[in-house]
């Protein structure tokens, strides 16, 4: 059988001029029916299909903008009382009443608590008794010194006795010095039954209630803790090899922080850099700052956590593309680039910080140019993208 016919388009099977015999209801042969299926294999055979061309990847694009952006250092802060005060009672005795509430916002010199002023009282009136008893004595060896005075110059009287009523007279006025004193230590007692608020604040929980017996100066435990939260610090470390930048801006003028609390929900919140500590953490190689808030709507509040952000200076005409359509890959960072014929190109590119939600380009891109921001999963070189929303590949803007 000639076999030079596969391959060739258009050439006619040579089974096809076979002469075959004509059979009944019982059909063909078993080796006729073979050879007929091969025939139809080989004619077959030599019939191609056009490749199909895959459909356009739906893609979401951005142009690689450019812009002044600031530069920053990120960090994690914790929310300080500006000023915390544990109130303990100077003097001890029965805790008789309580003028404020738990949590309550409380002036400087509001009445907070008192104590039983009674036995306080008792022993000022007993200093002041004291003290009228030894005035008037030293009033009586006054008089005495006065007329001895007369006396020995008459020599009515002897040297000794003179001598023994001047000193009786200074006796007297140092105890009536001692009473005075006395009296107003007395007073000063009297007045610590009444404690009232050393600066403006928020109070805590009330950690004594009336009818407790209330102990002078004790170490062990508070009646109360005020905070201070306006103004308010934030806590916040950086890695010590800023340091040496942190204090070339400093020096040129206010260095403000931005506080967003970790809600998600609240807006920035502005303050200015205030406290650098002396020395760097040895164990974490860090080195703690401190910024103080106005914090006049109350946002920030003792112990929350929020994200901070260190102005230092700002970065005019960078280009910045949104950081989903940077990916990374074993060579780096890259990009798929959106040609003009709506085909994508995957570009290196050099990438530098990130500020919200957007990252700075430093090689590769061109202002104006498009980038894919998502469905870049089945993207390679070459492939055709359709573009959400309709927009035209166009050229660089300018």
């Amino acid at each position: 059988m000639d076999r030079s016919w596969r391959g060739r388009p258009g050439s006619r099977c040579p089974l096809a001029s076979l002469p075959f015999p004509r059979l009944g209801a019982r059909g063909l042969p078993p080796l006729l029916a073979f050879l007929g299926l091969l025939g139809l294999w080989g004619c077959s055979e030599g019939k191609t299909e056009a490749p199909r061309t895959p459909p356009p990847v739906p893609v979401s694009v951005a142009r690689v903008a450019q812009k002044t952006i600031p530069i920053q250092l990120a960090s994690i802060g914790n929310v300080e009382a500006y000023s915390t005060v544990s109130i303990k009672a100077r003097v001890g005795g029965e805790l008789v009443q309580v003028l404020f509430k738990e949590g309550q916002d409380v002036n400087k010199g509001d009445l907070l608590f008192r104590i039983d002023p009674r036995p306080y009282e008792a022993a000022l009136a007993e200093a002041k008794a004291r003290l009228a008893k030894d005035l008037a004595l030293a009033k009586k060896a006054e008089e005495d010194a006065r007329r001895y005075s007369s006396l020995i110059q008459k020599q009515v009287v002897s040297q000794e006795q003179y001598d023994q009523v001047r000193a009786n007279l200074a006796s007297l006025e140092a105890a009536v010095k001692a009473d005075e004193a006395a009296v107003e230590s007395a007073r000063l007692q009297l007045s610590y039954c009444s404690i009232h608020a050393p600066m403006s604040g928020r109070t805590g929980s009330l950690l004594v209630h009336p009818g407790n017996l209330i102990k002078a100066n004790d170490d062990n435990k508070s009646m109360v803790v005020i905070r201070q939260v306006q103004p308010i610090y934030v806590a916040f470390s950086v890695p010590e090899h800023y340091m040496a930048e942190i204090k070339r801006h400093w020096a040129l003028g206010t260095l403000k922080v931005m506080a967003r609390p970790r809600d998600g929900n609240a807006s920035p919140l502005e303050g200015e850099l205030t406290f650098m500590d002396n020395s760097v953490d040895m164990a974490t190689g860090t080195i703690l700052l401190k910024a103080t808030f106005s914090n006049q709507d109350k946002s920030l509040w003792p112990g929350q956590f929020v994200d901070v952000a260190l102005l230092l200076t700002f970065q005019s005409g960078a280009s910045v593309v949104p950081s989903q359509a940077v990916q990374t890959g074993q060579k780096g960072p890259y990009v798929f680039l959106v040609r003009q014929d709506l085909t994508v190109e995957q570009r290196a590119v050099e990438v530098g910080r990130t500020v919200d939600g957007e990252t700075v380009i430093e090689k590769g891109l061109e202002p104006g140019d498009l980038v894919v921001t998502d469905g870049q999963l089945r993207l390679f070189t070459g492939a055709r993208v359709e573009i959400k929303g309709g927009e035209k590949a166009q050229g660089p803007a300018s």
